[in-house]
């Protein structure tokens, strides 16, 4: 295994730090600090700033002037930081607080399919809070919520990250290093009638699906598609974000799979059914665009590297 960078080893730090500290970060003298964070990583600048004005831009078009997109992604970076702060202090906190916290809209269309006793595919964008987005759907329907992890480093730090949502109630799966891929646990989950979440507008792998987003063309991961085509499960693109101290979460109608217009290729299914999600995350992002934490690369055209803190959602 490759020797941890700085980065990485003070990153495993900081979060133990973080962690136990807990309840405290719940107040208003934690709130400023995190966001006076924020404000300095703003000032600074980097590849990942730039990279975050830049999505941002995609998201707004021409509609804003440059310094209104300078403070659009000044509290673009502040709602990431809040996001870190209370990764911290939910362990301390009883979930029916951040359930009864959570605005939940649309939550009819899941109703509807678990009542069937088909699964259900959430797939997310990185928006909001969606572990406190996890814990109100806990609330409301009940286990079983399966989620995929992605690897992190060093690996103290994913074990870290796997009891914190394990401790929410969900059921992790690594993305990577599992004793099984988690395609077949996922699959088996879903004919069973239970729920999984994918975050699924950032393409970690090579196999991606080339879909229209904003405009201009992004990949994405074929996995929600193709696990409802293979299970029969309902794909239901859900947002999270904040709304003041509290959260919310929206849940659109399930994604056709199949109708008049699908392509028959199942490649080409699959890019149809993925279009269909990245469709309503572009909805929700561009109600709250500040909520969206994508400091990656996303757009083909563009090759600016990662921040050093991407990697951690």
């Amino acid at each position: 295994m490759a020797e941890l960078s700085l980065a990485e080893r003070a990153a495993a730090v900081g979060f133990d730090l973080g962690w136990r500290s807990g309840r405290a970060l719940d107040t208003r003298p934690a709130r400023a600090i995190f966001d006076g964070v924020a404000d300095l990583s703003w000032r600074r600048g980097g590849a990942g700033v730039d990279r975050l004005r830049a999505n941002l831009r995609r998201v707004v078009g021409s509609e804003l002037d440059d310094s209104d997109l300078d403070a659009l992604t000044r509290r673009a970076l502040r709602s990431y930081a809040r996001y870190f702060r209370e990764v911290f202090w939910m362990p301390t906190v009883r979930p029916e607080v951040v359930a009864g916290r959570t605005r939940m809209s649309g939550w009819s269309h899941l109703e509807d399919v678990r009542a069937s006793g088909r699964g259900v595919i959430c797939a997310l964008p990185h928006t909001g809070n969606w572990d406190a987005a996890a814990v109100a759907y806990l609330a409301r329907f009940g286990p079983p919520l399966t989620v995929v992890a992605e690897r992190l480093r060093p690996e103290s730090l994913y074990q870290r990250f796997q009891v914190y949502r394990e401790s929410l109630g969900m059921v992790v799966l690594p993305l990577t290093g599992g004793d099984r891929p988690p395609a077949g646990l996922l699959a088996a989950t879903l004919r069973s009638g239970g729920t999984i979440c994918l975050l699924c507008e950032r393409d970690l792998g090579s196999r991606g699906v080339p879909v229209s987003f904003f405009g201009e063309t992004i990949t994405v991961p074929p996995g929600p598609a193709l696990l409802a085509l293979q299970t029969g499960a309902a794909l239901i693109p859900s947002v999270a974000g904040f709304a003041g101290d509290d959260w919310n979460l929206h849940f659109s109608p399930e994604v056709v799979l199949d109708g008049p217009d699908a392509p028959k290729r199942l490649r080409d299914k699959v890019t149809h059914v993925m279009q269909g999600v990245v469709d309503q995350f572009a909805v929700g992002i561009a109600a709250a665009p500040q909520d969206w934490h994508m400091m990656q690369r996303l757009w083909q055209q563009h090759h600016e590297p990662a921040s050093t803190i991407s990697w951690l959602r």
